[in-house]
């Protein structure tokens, strides 16, 4: 046999060696990932508990709000926790996730669990729950609307810039960085907060029950700590997620033995060592649905 047909038989037993080496390689890749999240793969096919979590400013976000349409239509998911840890957000932001909240809730036990703050937007994502229990030192309440519009005028005028406006109405595009507002402008921007503060203030009626006075004492946007928010019936209770489940057997007979499963509406709602194989391997992975447990919520929504 010549030189160059034993170099060719020995490149062929390497290639397969490789290869060899190669299906060993991602059938560990793919068992090491099945071990590192029993949880996401095993107990989430059974009765569970569904942990979201809601983070910094809210918007309004269509993902998120399909994600608890399929939430609150599974069989499976039992019951609700809301991780809330966040300052608020825009009123229509947070009006569209508290109506998603209690259309969840209509079919299924919800309880908010309250983190380091719960304000403003974040308190309306809490009072959509049936339970609230908050931190000691947890900050929330801050229930009232704000609008702030910043106005270079003074700079203009300084730099010699003047700008041109036509308008069909007076109150077009008003306030505006550019002009003084006047008496209308700031009329018909109070008309909006108040609107607004109305509706927020009635969220509260209707969910905490606090009315006249005790609505009042609440409702002039200040923030609370837990401990005082608590006294003012803001909340239900001082304690983390272990208190909230222990609500959920008390009151709803859903036992504390209940898996409780992250469940993430970002745009790759794997468990993040599959999604990590998935974009190493490419169509190695099956699709991923819209709706999928994951080690904890991601969705960056500021």
């Amino acid at each position: 046999m010549s030189a160059t047909a034993d170099l060719i038989l020995e490149r062929r037993r390497v290639r397969r060696r490789l290869a060899f080496w190669r299906i060993v390689a991602i059938v560990a890749i793919v068992f090491a990932v099945i071990a590192m999240i029993p949880r996401a793969i095993g107990p989430v096919r059974g009765d569970h508990l569904a942990r979201i979590r809601v983070d910094g400013m809210i918007f309004d976000d269509q993902l998120r709000d399909e994600t608890l349409r399929q939430l609150a239509k599974s069989e499976r998911i039992k019951g609700v926790i809301v991780h809330i840890n966040s300052p608020g957000g825009t009123v229509a932001g947070s009006e569209a996730l508290y109506e998603s909240l209690r259309k969840v809730a209509a079919l299924k036990p919800v309880v908010a669990v309250m983190s380091e703050a719960a304000a403003s937007g974040g308190y309306i994502t809490a009072i959509a729950a049936d339970h609230i229990v908050a931190r000691g030192n947890t900050l929330t309440g801050s229930i009232g609307v704000i609008a702030e519009i910043p106005n270079i005028v003074g700079l203009m005028e300084m730099l010699g810039v003047d700008v041109t406006r036509v308008k069909s109405a007076p109150l077009k595009a008003e306030p505006s960085f550019t002009t003084r507002p006047d008496a209308a402008v700031i009329n018909a921007e109070q008309a909006l907060i108040d609107d607004s503060y109305a509706w927020f203030k009635g969220l509260v009626t209707e969910r905490r029950g606090l009315t006249g006075n005790a609505l009042d004492s609440v409702a002039d946007g200040r923030v609370f700590t837990g401990r005082q928010a608590v006294e003012l019936g803001l909340i239900d209770a001082i304690g983390d997620e272990e208190t909230a489940r222990d609500w959920l057997a008390e009151n709803r007979d859903l036992s504390t033995d209940l898996d409780v499963m992250d469940y993430d509406w970002s745009e790759s709602p794997l468990p993040w060592p599959m999604a990590l194989l998935e974009e190493s391997m490419g169509s190695f992975m099956p699709s991923r649905p819209i709706l999928s447990p994951g080690p904890r919520l991601y969705a960056i929504i500021q």
